[in-house]
């Protein structure tokens, strides 16, 4: 009996992560720009992924070093990887969308480059 109400938690959690994951395919589409898109495709699916693991945890818990392997991994990946686009979108002159206001890395980035920004 306990088993199975564990059973049922890693599903209802595996559940929530699908949704999430299918939450954050649909933001892909529906968003403006790809500052935007990266948002809410590297939040949604980092989210996503770890309740879908914690859930397979749940269910079957004899692959917890297999599992917390690929949680690292996630960890680590989406956020470098979302932040390499963005860069590399931002340095190709990607346009913002035009209700998002100003551009403060490129200001930044001008004092930097002209040595008016300090670290201080």
């Amino acid at each position: 009996m306990e088993n199975s109400i564990i059973e049922v938690i890693g599903a209802v959690l595996v559940l929530c992560g699908s949704i999430f994951l299918f939450l954050g395919a649909l933001g892909l589409v529906r968003m403006p720009d790809v500052y935007n898109r990266i948002q809410t495709g590297t939040k949604a699916s980092t989210l996503g992924t770890f309740l879908s693991l914690f859930g397979l945890l749940l269910i079957v818990p004899e692959w917890w070093g297999k599992l917390s392997l690929l949680v690292i991994f996630v960890l680590i990946t989406n956020p470098v990887s979302s932040h390499v686009v963005a860069r590399a979108s931002h340095c190709i002159k990607v346009p913002l969308f035009t209700k998002n206001g100003v551009d403060q890395y490129e200001k930044d980035a001008e004092k930097f480059f002209n040595g008016e920004l300090n670290d201080d």
